[in-house]
This record gives structure tokens, C-alpha cells and sequence, in this order.
């Protein structure tokens, strides 16, 4: 089987705009959900629904993979799933390293949904010289002083990275310089990689803070429709108002805010 070091998808050099790479994902969620369920072809606004988009957004997505559906019949389930699995690069092997195998490393580590995407767990690396051979999902623990040689070995192109903040950034450019060349990152900071350094960024915070304004929204919104005056705060005046970092879109460093895998 190909691994992910030899072979890199195609998506940039065929145009296909990030924000249809950032919902491929969730078409192709759907789609193996229906494929599971035998289903032989969908519509577009059946699979708009299940992936939670327009229908008109996603025949466009769809036109950048040369994908028009059937009038009358729709898009073929099976083709659809092959098609965005091999834009993504799923048909192939892509081997990943987690650093830092405290709680949410070991989580990541013993995740299911992994190998069933395309993504195979080659290695496990933490700082902590008593976690060195401790088995986590079946993969003993390496040092991080190997870290250059558990890269090379294992051809891993994707580390993802779950260190305490302070430890990141040591750990990101050890990666980087070890040869790979995309990033998953679960560390609360932002990451300064080099061009050509792919960093994606999971930050559960932020998706609540957003959450949390959209919940005091809706209660301003009741309170109103009851004609009752919104409970604000006693220091609203003076506080400047906090801003969440909008999903999917690039920092500074090129982070992006990410999702977990469902």
C-alpha cells in the first residue's frame, strides 16, 4: 500500500478552493452513511441536507471533481464516495505520530474511527522518560529523544500534536525538522511553522465560547419576545466586547481551527 510520504493529493494544484476541501469531509460522512445503508444514489438536496449544506453550494463543490449527478437519478453513492476519497487522499496510507500521550493523546491513540479514513497511528511520542515502552492502544510509547529517527522510520508526513502549550512549539519545529509536513494541533497556542507546513488547529474552547454567544443570543431574543429587558452585565459599558475566532478561517501562521472526527 502507498504511504502518505511518497504521495500527496492533488487538490491545490487542481484549484479546488478550501472551502470545498474543508466540506469534503462532510459529504463523504454522509455518503458512508448512506453506503452502509445500501443505498445505490441520493439527490442533491437529500445529500445537502445530511451534510448540512445548501444544495446549490454543493453542485458547485461537486463540478470542481468533475461531478455533475443524473437528471432524474442524482449522484451514484459508491463513485461519490471513491471520488472525494481519493481527492482527499484517503485511498492511500497516511502513517501519524501523536506527541504528548497524556489523557487526550491516549484518547486519539485508542480511537476507532482512524484507520477506517485512511489515517494508520505508526507511532506514539512523549517527553516523559517513564511513559518509554508503555503500551497505549496496542503501540508501545517512544521517547521524545527518537523523535527524528520514529519519524523516518515510519515515513510519517502528519504529526499531531497534544503537549502541554508551553511544550509546542519545541515539539512542532522537532516535526517539522524531522520532515513532516502537516500538523494536527490540540495545544491552546498558535503554532509559527515554515511555508509549505500545513498546521490545522483543534480548539474545543473557542467552539464553545461561540456557542456560549449564540446561547445568550437566543436568550436575549425569549426575553424580548416576553417583553422582559435582557440581563446584561454590571460592567458592560466599560468591558470591549470579546470576539470568537470564526471557524475554518487562517490565522496569521496559516492555523486553522479544525474538528474532531465524528
Amino acid at each position: 500500500m502507498a504511504t502518505g510520504r511518497t504521495h500527496r493529493p492533488a487538490t491545490r494544484s487542481r484549484g479546488i478552493p478550501e472551502a470545498t476541501v474543508a466540506r469534503l469531509p462532510l459529504y463523504l460522512r454522509a455518503l458512508t452513511a448512506l453506503s452502509e445503508r445500501s443505498v445505490p444514489t441520493v439527490s442533491s438536496e437529500e445529500l445537502a441536507a445530511a451534510a448540512g449544506v445548501n444544495s446549490a453550494k454543493l453542485r458547485k463543490d461537486f463540478s470542481y471533481l468533475g461531478s455533475y449527478g443524473t437528471r432524474g437519478v442524482g449522484y451514484d453513492v459508491e463513485y461519490l464516495v471513491y471520488q472525494i476519497s481519493r481527492e482527499l487522499g484517503l485511498t492511500q496510507d497516511w502513517p501519524v505520530a501523536i506527541v504528548g500521550i497524556g489523557n487526550l493523546g491516549a484518547a486519539l491513540a485508542n480511537y476507532g474511527g482512524f484507520a477506517s479514513r485512511g489515517f494508520r497511528v505508526a507511532a506514539l511520542i512523549d517527553a516523559d522518560p517513564a511513559m518509554a515502552g508503555t503500551p497505549v492502544a496496542g503501540i508501545a510509547v517512544q521517547h521524545t529523544d527518537d523523535l527524528d529517527r520514529i519519524i523516518s522510520d515510519n515515513g510519517v508526513s502528519i504529526g499531531v500534536i497534544t503537549t502541554p502549550p508551553g511544550a509546542a512549539q519545541q515539539v512542532c519545529d522537532r516535526l517539522v525538522a524531522a520532515g513532516v509536513t502537516s500538523i494536527l494541533n490540540f495545544a491552546p497556542t498558535v503554532l509559527s511553522v515554515p511555508e509549505g507546513v500545513d498546521v490545522r488547529k483543534v480548539d474545543l474552547s473557542i467552539e464553545l465560547q461561540i456557542l456560549a454567544f449564540h446561547e445568550q443570543r437566543k436568550a436575549g431574543e425569549e426575553a424580548a419576545a416576553d417583553g422582559r429587558a435582557p440581563v446584561a452585565d454590571a460592567d458592560a459599558d466599560e468591558a470591549p466586547p470579546m470576539r470568537a475566532t470564526p471557524t475554518g478561517r487562517k490565522g496569521p501562521d496559516g492555523d486553522m481551527t479544525a474538528v474532531m472526527p465524528a
